[in-house]
């Protein structure tokens, strides 16, 4: 799969990385905890001297001896204690993971007292806090709702920590990336040009793992993976089911449950829908838990009419139906391998879609009549938004086409989201 080419090089400082360090500096102790040294041996900042914008200057395109993360800590930083009072306090908000969390309440805060924080997780999940306190309340809820599933799974202490552990760690990559392309709904409304600056933030988490922490490869395994499907629709690197290991498909689950969770009508119920809509994208077992849990929550009012929503359904059918019919005729004269690749992922992920499309009853006007209008509401959401995943998946796996290629496809694009 075609990723842009500027991935984490932890050799100099990233400047979104660096800029949300800085930023964090004017209200939390960091200070350099190693003399800062670049590659020619000249001495950039001493060791226990405290972070200031004087050191962004001093680090301006030097490459590093070591890496800066590797050479600061956080004297007031995120503890295992912090975590403890975070999980709690989310605990005492009304939110739709509120009575799944108080049912386990007694473990997870247990638990969360021995998640071991390696200095740069430290570091990175500090500056979080304080310059991006979405992206760290995410965090939290990442590691709690992972808990969560592992105990109802009936997981051991080893794996409700390892699961708790992934969960908290999983978007550390956001932080090496401009903060208007990791915002809390960026996955489901950024145009494609800025969904590539996004869609590197697992492989980077990976490599932060992998090269800076002592963490075990099942960790950054995980973490490289919580935006991958089984069905092959997900990024960076369109994995498919053999291909994701078992913390990665848990962690895929919660990932796609929270981001429903930040729409703008929140419940369990819409993120059961979305787990299910498209049959095969996720684990059943991990899937069954939520859609166990949506069962126990009162269901919310629909915000359209029946009508409105009957009418946007047909709209849904008929663009599935047009994009199906574009791919398989530019299929028949394509030329170029990209393009044939990409036009072949197309043909998988949109009979994927349609194959849950059948499965849904939607196209009976009969079924469509006894349906709940919450769930009919929720289901064609998530077809739309799977619609506008294939659109930015193809994209992504084509690269760099010829014009005429680029057109085609563009053509078939503009098919995906022409509803909108």
């Amino acid at each position: 799969m075609n990723t842009p080419a500027r991935v984490a090089s932890f050799s100099t400082a990233n400047p979104h990385a660096l800029a949300t360090i800085l930023e964090a500096s004017e209200t939390k102790n960091i200070i350099a905890s190693h003399d800062i040294f670049d590659m020619t041996g000249i001495k950039l900042w001493a060791r226990n001297q405290p972070v200031s914008q004087e050191l962004q200057r001093k680090l301006l395109d030097r490459q590093l001896r070591q890496p800066l993360e590797s050479c600061l800590m956080v004297e007031d930083g995120v503890t295992p204690h912090s975590l403890v009072q975070s999980i709690k306090s989310m605990m005492l908000h009304d939110t739709p993971l509120t009575t799944l969390l108080l049912r386990h309440s007694e473990k997870l805060v247990r638990e969360a007292a021995h998640i071991p924080l390696h200095s740069v997780a430290q570091l990175l999940l500090t500056a979080a806090q304080a310059s991006r306190p979405a992206t760290y309340e995410h965090a939290v809820q990442a590691m709690a709702l992972n808990g969560v599933l592992m105990i109802e799974h009936g997981g051991s202490v080893h794996d409700l920590r390892l699961a708790m552990l992934c969960g908290l760690l999983h978007d550390l990559g956001e932080m090496y990336i401009a903060p208007q392309f990791n915002e809390a709904d960026a996955d489901r409304t950024l145009d494609f040009q800025s969904y590539l600056q996004l869609v590197v933030h697992p492989h980077i988490g990976y490599l932060l793992i992998t090269q800076l922490t002592n963490y075990p490869p099942i960790v950054a395994r995980a973490v490289a993976e919580h935006h991958e499907h089984l069905d092959g629709s997900g990024y960076p690197h369109a994995l498919q089911n053999g291909q994701i290991s078992p913390q990665g498909m848990l962690l895929a689950v919660t990932e796609h449950t929270l981001n429903v969770l930040r729409s703008q009508h929140p419940h369990l119920a819409r993120a059961s829908v979305a787990l299910r809509v498209v049959p095969g994208e996720f684990d059943l077992q991990w899937v069954g838990l939520i859609s166990k849990a949506a069962q126990t929550q009162r269901a919310l009012p629909s915000q359209l009419s029946d009508e409105q929503i009957r009418l946007n359904l047909a709209k849904l059918d008929q663009a599935m139906l047009t994009a199906q019919d574009h791919a398989s005729a530019l299929l028949t004269i394509a030329e170029s391998p990209a393009l044939k690749e990409a036009l072949g992922l197309a043909q998988h992920l949109l009979s994927r879609l349609r194959l849950g499309w059948n499965a849904s009853g939607l196209w009976s006007q009969e079924a469509v009549d006894y349906r709940d209008a919450t769930e009919l509401e929720a289901v064609e959401n998530e077809l739309q938004f799977r619609l506008r995943s294939i659109q930015r998946a193809i994209m992504l796996r084509a690269g760099n086409l010829p014009d005429s290629d680029m057109h085609r496809l563009r053509l078939l694009c503009e098919n995906l989201t022409e509803r909108e």
